[in-house]
């Protein structure tokens, strides 16, 4: 155990639960609870909102699968900030006028249906508990990490409980400083290490012309510029089942090419394989963005439309400068540390942001313990806000849309609070055990599956609904409910393959396209979930909602004329 690292980990927790104990005074209202009271402002929102989206799969899962893909890994990152454009284009404005508590109320409110609430609230918790558990399989790398000693489950199990009782204590009036304040902490904690580092060893440049010699010449002047150690003479051998350097640097690689390797397909022949995931992987990720309960939950909180589109911009500016970071880390853990490629579970490359800096401690002493440290810190922020949030949104689909709006419609405000601060309890309790069960995993690719099932449910009902008045209720939720069981299952197939619960070892190499749309289905599920939306909304006209061309306008009007009406207005009313 490594005191500076045990002492930046424990300060951001402490800070944490600390800020949570402060804010949660303020939460006294339903609307605290539930939209942090509609009062938060474009800065605070953004930054909580890119706090809550910088989760794990970005902080340790980016570095660690550009480590372990390559190239192919970059896809992540900038699908992940595109798909606020989409957000800033389309659903945030509109969303945030028709004010509702969670996108299970908007579910009802834009169709008339209680029937509908029940079918979104399903996929809240689907969605939910599929992103808890890459961020707890980073809570347990991070605390097997720090205390060697300690197995995986029981870091699981502690961080969950952390966070499970700062979020049932405040909600999300308590948890947005907190975000907001991690944010800093993640930017702080990814950068700084970097600079150091590559001030060392060399920077993104001259880490990449070691594995792609053809630019070396290019790059050598440059890197010749600088005082940076020569990695080439650094370097270790690369295990066995590292990638080549060949594979490492070009567009197909590892992640894309695995379903055609397993097929023993030539590289010509795996080509289209590996265009077909690729394009359906940047179809989840930029769809799923636009589909996710805990991000879209938060644009409730901002005053109106306006602030809420000012603040996805921000947002889109925050983390793309974020995303800088991550790929340098796995380009350097690639020529320093490729030890890391025969690890598995939480000894392989998903802790490379975490032990990387420890390669300064033999020269520079304490210096690399406390760069350890500090992306420990960063590691805790990222998976505490993006676990808060994702509690956040199922507790409230669960004390809101359950519990208030459906077993208990007479209920006063008190006994939803504290129906929100069991919820809390029972959802975290739930995401604790499902994190025990997918050490093997890796971080970024659970984040990827749920983007896909978000992107096939969600996307598509928000999108049509915002934006067509034809759509009826039979038509959204056939969509919503087969894209989405379809995006589910053909995952879940590919998950339980791939943690060995099911052997289809040969029947994925025997068909690899079949591999390919069962682990990224965006591809075919999202527009099959919107042509099944058209065609049955058309076949059931006669049940648009009568008062859609109002709907529409409250969608859509500036808050300047005066259309704006609350679909949830407890709030307003003290309670």
């Amino acid at each position: 155990m490594d005191i500076p690292i045990i002492l930046f980990s424990a300060i951001t927790v402490i800070v944490t639960v600390a800020m949570g104990f402060w804010s949660a005074r303020k939460s006294k209202t339903a609307g605290d609870f539930f939209v942090a009271g509609r009062a938060v402002s474009v800065g605070w929102n953004a930054s909580a909102i890119s706090g809550e989206y910088l989760s794990a799969a970005s902080f340790m899962g980016i570095a660690g699968m550009v480590m372990s893909s390559g190239y192919d890994a970059l896809w992540y990152p900038v699908c992940y900030a595109c798909g606020y454009l989409f957000l800033l284009l389309f659903i945030a404005g509109p969303l945030r006028r028709f004010g509702a508590y969670t996108i299970p109320d908007f579910a009802e409110g834009r169709y008339d249906s209680p029937v509908f609430r029940k079918i979104a609230v399903i996929f809240v918790l689907c969605i939910g508990f599929f992103y808890t558990m890459p961020q707890m399989k980073g809570a347990g790398t991070t605390l097997a990490y720090i205390f060697p000693k300690l197995s995986y489950s029981m870091g699981v199990f502690l961080m969950g409980a952390i966070i499970t009782f700062n979020v049932a204590l405040g909600g999300m009036k308590g948890i947005t400083l907190v975000q907001a304040f991690q944010y800093w902490a993640k930017l702080f904690a990814i950068t700084v290490p970097i600079f150091v580092l590559s001030s060392v060893y060399g920077g993104y440049g001259h880490q990449l012309s070691i594995n792609n010699p053809a630019a070396s010449a290019a790059i050598s002047q440059s890197a010749a510029t600088t005082n940076a150690v020569a990695v080439d003479s650094l370097r270790k051998a690369l295990p066995e089942k590292a990638p080549s350097d060949k594979t490492w640097i070009e567009p197909f690689g590892p992640l894309t090419t695995k379903a055609a390797k397993a097929a023993h397909l030539s590289p010509e022949e795996s080509r289209p394989y590996s265009l077909l995931y690729t394009y359906s992987l940047i179809i989840a990720l930029v769809c799923g963005t636009a589909g996710l309960p805990h991000i879209l939950v938060r644009f409730y909180t901002n005053p109106d439309g306006v602030a809420a589109k000012r603040t996805t911009m921000w947002v889109m500016i925050l983390i793309g400068v974020f995303y800088v970071f991550p790929p340098i880390f796995g380009a350097l853990g690639r020529n320093l540390m490729p030890e890391l490629y025969s690890g598995t579970g939480v000894t392989g490359t998903d802790r490379l942001v975490l032990k990387l800096p420890l390669l300064l401690k033999e020269k520079y002493g304490v210096l690399g313990s406390i760069l350890s440290g500090i992306t420990c810190a960063g590691a805790f922020a990222a998976f505490m806000s993006t676990f808060s949030g994702l509690l956040v949104s199922m507790t409230g689909a669960l004390a809101h849309d359950v519990y208030g709006r459906m077993l208990a419609p007479k209920s006063s405000p008190a006994a939803r609070m504290k129906a929100f601060k069991v919820c809390a309890v029972l959802v975290g309790v739930v995401s604790i055990l499902l994190g025990t069960q997918v050490e093997q995993l890796q971080i970024n690719f659970m984040v990827g599956q749920a983007f896909a099932i978000a992107a096939a449910s969600y996307f598509p009902l928000l999108f049509l609904s915002t934006w067509w008045r034809g759509m009826t209720m039979k038509g959204a939720a056939t969509g919503m409910l087969t894209g989405g069981v379809l995006a589910l299952g053909s995952i879940s197939l590919t998950s339980f393959s791939d943690l060995k619960l099911l052997n289809l070892t040969d029947f994925w190499a025997a068909h690899p396209l079949l591999r390919i749309l069962s682990e990224q289905p965006a591809i075919w599920t999202v527009p099959f979930a919107m042509i099944l939306m058209v065609m049955v909304s058309k076949l059931t006209s006669k049940d648009i909602p009568a008062d859609v061309t109002m709907k529409m306008l409250v969608l859509h009007a500036p808050e300047k004329l005066g259309l704006k009406n609350e679909y949830i207005q407890e709030h307003s009313q003290g309670h």
